[in-house]
């Protein structure tokens, strides 16, 4: 009788988890196409019609899934959030050599968000609403609170060898780099236009990683340690090959 009951378990159990991995396929979904919809259209041009016809869905299973427009806006936030953390908790930084683990995060953070533009443009359209939605978030600050532990061990394993300095705030470093990755990054358009000089090309784009990987270790390094982030006494590579001055510029100057 048991083994007839074990039997008869089987197929239930297998139906709920077709269910559920149906019900997480539709949400992941819905999450997906809110998340284009919401950086092309801002949470007020995002209508749940829009997201639910993106999604191939019905506006009712947005509500269901997440209660409200609202609901889905914060998921999406946390989303965007939850994946850049999980990108840098998966890199490969060796805490023996402080300098050049630091220097790999700078390069992950401004290279996330050349390469993640609705994440920037998300994050500029929260910010228009002063950050009420994030705010209501339940998972938002474990996000920042290991993207600021790893500067924090890094900081740590530098002031241990005497090559950063013991009284830095992990939080003041964190707000350094992602700062000049972020600025750069939202304003690139209307920078391009106001400098005269393009912000997008190549060229451009690994110049001001430099001249932020630079920048970011000279605030940090210890007194004692000056020749630390240019060891062969030879200028920064930002300082060595600026990129090219626009036509605007050079002429201004006749």
């Amino acid at each position: 009788m048991a083994t007839a009951r074990r039997a008869a378990l089987k197929p239930a159990t297998r139906r709920t988890g077709v269910r559920e991995a149906a019900a997480q396929a539709t949400r992941d979904n819905i999450l997906r196409a809110a998340t284009k919809v919401f950086a092309k259209y801002g949470y007020d041009g995002g209508s749940v019609e829009k997201i639910s016809k993106a999604a191939k869905s019905y506006d009712r299973m947005i509500y269901y899934y997440f209660g409200s427009k609202e609901g889905l806006f914060i998921a999406v936030l946390e989303g965007i959030y939850r994946r850049m953390d999980e990108a840098e908790a998966a890199l490969e930084l060796d805490t023996t050599r402080p300098v050049e683990a630091l220097t790999a995060v700078i390069r992950f953070v401004l290279g996330y968000y050349r390469r993640n533009p609705e994440f920037v443009t998300l994050l500029n359209t929260e910010n228009l609403h002063k950050g009420r939605h994030i705010a209501k978030s339940l998972r938002a600050s474990e996000y920042s609170s290991r993207a600021i532990a790893i500067v924090r061990e890094l900081i740590a394993a530098g002031a241990a060898q005497g090559l950063f300095r013991s009284d830095l705030a992990p939080r003041d470093v964190y707000l350094l780099i992602t700062a000049t990755g972020y600025f750069y990054t939202s304003n690139r358009h209307t920078l391009t236009a106001f400098l005269g000089e393009p912000l997008e090309n190549a060229e451009s784009v690994a110049h001001w990683e430099d001249f932020v990987i630079e920048t970011v270790l000279r605030t940090v390094r210890a007194d004692d340690s000056q020749e630390q982030t240019s060891p062969t006494n030879e200028a920064p590579t930002w300082q060595k090959s600026p990129p090219a001055e626009s036509p605007a510029k050079s002429s201004s100057r006749t």
